[in-house]
Order: C-alpha cells, then structure tokens, then sequence
C-alpha cells in the first residue's frame, strides 16, 4: 500500500483526485500509477486502468492477469472492478472504501457477482485512515479556493 500511496501523492500533486494503483505479479511490481483523469482530459484514465494496462504490457501475457494482486488506495468504481474482474486479478487490496461509488462492497459488490465470469479476492481497510486522510485533505484544500 505503501507504493500505491506514493502514487496518490504524486496524482494530487498533479492536481488529481489522489488514488494510487499497483500491481503484483510473483511478488514483484510489474506497474503501478495514479489518477491522472484531469492530466489526459480522460474519463477512463484511473489509477486502476492505467495500471492495468501497463501490467498488461509488462507481464505480456495478454489481457489475462491471473494470479495478479491490485493494490489501490481508494476502493475501485465500477468501471475499474469490471476492469479488474476482465483482466482476471486474483486480489484486490483497497485503502479507503468509497461509500458513493465503491463497487467490492460499499455501493455494489462486482467482485463476487456470480453472474459476472471471474470472482475476485477482496481484502478492504488496508491502511484506510491513511488513505482517507490523503482524500480529504484533497478535497479540504479544493473547497477553500
């Protein structure tokens, strides 16, 4: 969590919302990213996908991360755990949980559907206080301008 921490900072240095993503192959890091939708001007370049897609590039199996851990500060929304769920992660470990978009628990619960074709491992609260801190001393200083 550490390192996805350090990617959230980097992100809300750069004016994103902060959420950091890595992943983990045979205990290695093969990618890891933040937020950078405002940078792009891209609604879908979320730590998560960003992430994903250079794990993808890294491991270069393909779109299939079986046996992948994600780890990501912020509990994924939906468009991010059907990504994680397409890509066939094995676990996912999330910080904070988001009681307005989460999708493994909060709002919905994506990784366990059985109606989807991959089930996810799902550790929450890794680190939370920290990540949550990070979040709204974000949107704390966004207010005040």
């Amino acid at each position: 969590m550490g390192i996805a921490l350090d990617e959230a900072r980097i992100a809300g240095a750069a004016g994103d919302v902060p959420v950091g993503a890595v992943v983990v192959v045979d205990g290695e890091v093969v990618a890891r990213a933040g937020n950078e939708r405002e940078r792009r001007g891209d609604p879908t370049a979320h730590a998560e996908i960003l992430a994903l897609r250079g794990a993808a590039t890294a491991v270069g199996d393909g779109w299939r991360l079986e046996g992948a851990t994600v780890v990501v500060s912020l509990e994924p929304c939906p468009m991010c755990a059907g990504a994680l769920v397409a890509a066939r992660v094995a676990t996912v470990v999330f910080g904070a949980r988001d009681p307005r978009a989460g999708a493994l628990g909060s709002v919905v619960h994506l990784g366990v559907d059985p109606r989807l074709p991959h089930e996810l491992e799902v550790v929450p609260d890794v680190r939370a206080a920290e990540c949550s801190a990070l979040l709204i001393t974000f949107f704390a200083g966004r207010r005040s301008r």
